[in-house]
């Protein structure tokens, strides 16, 4: 996974987790299922990368 991507991915996974947690706050329900979405997302391409790394060796 290059460092790019990896950069990317956490941040897109810190960026959901604030809006999880300031929807939790504000009790804004559809922010907060945005917020999980976008981790789930980081993460399922964060998992995508490493399989490709895998692939590699």
């Amino acid at each position: 996974m290059g460092a790019s991507e990896k950069t990317r991915n956490v941040s897109d996974q810190f960026k959901g987790r604030a809006k999880e947690v300031a929807g939790a706050v504000t009790g804004n329900s559809d922010l907060k299922l945005r917020g999980r979405a976008e981790q789930a997302s980081a993460s399922l391409r964060q998992s995508f990368e490493k399989l490709k790394d895998a692939i590699k060796l």
